[in-house]
């Protein structure tokens, strides 16, 4: 299919969300772009700072530095010194956090109304004059490591993950992790670090989304006391899709101690700019949405054949993955229960879903999107989410109109062109000889 279009009579604005979203949007003089969301239901707000920067914009020998630099924000700039931050925040009653994907980092805060002059300070003073350190540095590298051989190293999804993504991507920055590879992380340099923050961290590379109990005519003009001398910065690069295309199954093994053996397959999906994507994410619902869905009643209930199965699906700017994981039992045989899910996802794309299936599908993805737009911080989320992804934050609110119209023909069409042989790739975990035993734990 082509790529969707915000215009499109498939991806109508739903009504109802239309007359709640009255979004006010400006772009300061810097390129900032702001988006204002006026809710006034209880005296809070929630600020959302979307910087268009992930591991996608990486390179070999610094990769992970997205995710390093997510740690780096929190320590200080020129006006709010080392801890300040979270101090300052939550003596006004705030929270913050932040997280770093594969196409964007994102920070947020949670506060009471009174205090958001208070956090638009914080906020621009961290985007204008950060301090990078070589003792920060040294610092939030030490807790990355960790981090990643606490998540990575010594997990085994963690582990197949990483291993599956240089299966799937040959020339695709997708191909790295997230967290960077061991190596990268321990070399970023502080050179690299402030060449990194005055090209993505400019404020013509971020989005702000103010949701809560504020004055959208008050609210820009503070923004644009405190944002607006920041200087910009220079265009980031363009990220080009280089990635071949897969033309035969991909394999391979990694032997660790555990219980029992588990697989990971994934299968090359679309971007998230395409219509296809939503059609994957009914899909998604009606294999393993539930413990009624396809996959977990057939494989974990009915055949008993796996201990559980799980299906992530993540919108990507670039042609992301549709990955599957199965944990089997200590006496499976990997290749029997891999028939097994390519005899259900054969099924579907042969047979199609049965009505009830797909309405419960719509009917769950409906009340999942419409309950993350409840909250202010839900939908500063959702909407700069889509902004980023689809580039219009309106295109997220055309969703339940589209889910609602999506038709058996569509989802075997769908599962028929994406879970063909040729698109995917397998991690199998063998557990090596002398396994760990219920109780023990594995060498770090």
């Amino acid at each position: 299919m082509p790529k969707a279009s915000p215009r499109s009579a498939a991806r109508a604005v739903d009504p109802i969300l239309h007359a709640l979203f009255d979004v006010h949007e400006a772009t300061l003089p810097n390129g900032l772009k702001v988006r204002l969301l006026a809710n006034h239901q209880a005296p809070v707000v929630s600020l959302y700072t979307f910087f268009q920067v992930g591991s996608r914009n990486e390179r070999p020998g610094i990769t992970g530095i997205s995710h390093l630099f997510e740690h780096m924000m929190f320590n200080g700039a020129k006006k709010y010194g080392p801890k300040m931050f979270d101090r300052t925040l939550e003596s006004n009653g705030g929270r913050s956090n932040a997280y770093t994907s594969n196409d964007m980092t994102v920070y947020y805060d949670d506060f009471s109304a009174d205090a958001l002059e208070t956090v638009l300070d914080l906020e621009s003073d961290r985007m204008r004059s950060l301090r990078i350190s070589d003792q920060t540095l040294t610092s939030e590298r030490e807790v990355v490591k960790e981090e990643r051989r606490v998540r990575v190293d010594n997990e085994i999804p963690g582990m197949m993950d990483e291993e599956l993504g240089t299966l799937v991507y040959k020339a695709h920055a997708y191909r790295w992790p997230v967290i960077g590879w061991m190596a990268d992380i321990e070399n970023i340099t502080r050179e690299d670090c402030q060449e990194y923050f005055r090209t993505y961290y400019a404020p013509n590379n971020a989005v702000l989304y103010i949701v809560g109990d504020i004055d959208p005519k008050k609210t820009l003009a503070l923004v644009r006391r405190y944002y607006g001398d920041i200087p910009r910065g220079p265009t980031p690069a363009p990220v080009v899709n280089a990635e071949p295309e897969q033309k035969g199954e991909r394999r391979a093994v990694v032997r660790h101690p555990a219980q029992s053996p588990s697989v990971m397959i994934g299968f090359r999906g679309p971007a998230a700019s395409d219509e296809d994507t939503l059609v994957l994410d009914v899909v998604q619902y009606v294999l393993t949405k539930g413990e009624g869905s396809r996959l977990v009643k057939s494989l974990v209930y009915d055949q008993k054949a796996v201990v559980s199965v799980s299906l992530d699906w993540s919108w990507r700017i670039d042609p992301g993955t549709v990955l599957f994981y199965l944990e089997l039992k200590p006496d499976s045989d990997p290749a029997k229960v891999e028939g097994l899910l390519y005899a259900e996802l054969e099924k579907l794309a042969r047979e199609g879903v049965t009505d009830k299936e797909l309405q419960k599908a719509k009917n769950n993805l409906r009340a999942d999107h419409l309950r993350e737009l409840s909250t202010n911080s839900g939908r500063g989320h959702a909407l700069g989410h889509y902004e980023a992804l689809l580039g219009d934050w309106r295109e997220g609110l055309s969703l339940p109109t589209f889910y609602a119209a999506v038709t058996p023909e569509q989802v075997k069409a769908v599962t028929a062109k994406y879970f063909a042989p040729e698109r995917r790739s397998v991690v199998t975990l063998q557990p090596e000889a002398g396994a760990i035993e219920p109780g023990d734990d594995a060498d770090a």
